[in-house]
């Protein structure tokens, strides 16, 4: 006797929806965990006098002087045309200096002024951003589980996903 077959389940089907009640909870600590960025950079800003995406910025620049814009855009996994933005007031304000190459006249190399070091010592850490350094602290189970959940989330969303090499605290 042929055994009867189940019809197939969705995936919304295989696990029970959220409750609304966690659905706030979840809500609560998101804002929680934005504000608490917002903050961070607006702190960052205050002290400093650049936005915390400059900060992070210079910091970089500070960490490897001569190097150019697509190593910064890849050390802060930007797009090269944002680097290039964010570098444009840091050069006008005189936080960084960009000079040519000697072997290769077409590529700039970056380092952080007097001017720039000062305002990296004003800023408050992390130069990174608070989210940064906290997900670096994460042992590699819980951030695993965290990508897996977050993937999830911008699933539902059909998030635009270019925004993701936006960095948090960049000017408008």
């Amino acid at each position: 006797m042929p055994t009867a077959r189940r019809p197939a389940r969705t995936s919304a089907a295989k696990k029970p929806r959220a409750r609304p009640e966690t659905a706030v909870l979840v809500l609560r600590k998101l804002r929680l965990l934005f504000n608490t960025i917002k903050g961070h950079f607006r702190d960052v800003e205050k002290k400093a006098g650049v936005a915390g995406a400059q900060v992070w910025a210079l910091s970089v620049i500070q960490a490897h002087p001569g190097s150019g814009v697509n190593d910064l855009a890849r050390a802060m996994d930007i797009h090269q045309s944002t680097a290039s933005n964010l570098l444009k007031p840091l050069i006008e304000k005189g936080m960084v200096v960009a000079g040519r190459a000697k072997d290769d006249r077409r590529a700039l190399q970056l380092r952080v002024t007097a001017r720039g070091s000062a305002v990296l010592r004003k800023a408050p850490a992390p130069v990174t951003g608070v989210l940064p350094e906290v997900l670096s602290r994460l042992d590699l189970a819980t951030l695993k589980r965290l990508d897996e959940d977050l993937e999830a989330v911008i699933a539902l969303l059909d998030a635009d996903r270019s925004a993701a090499r936006t960095p948090l605290g960049q000017p408008d």
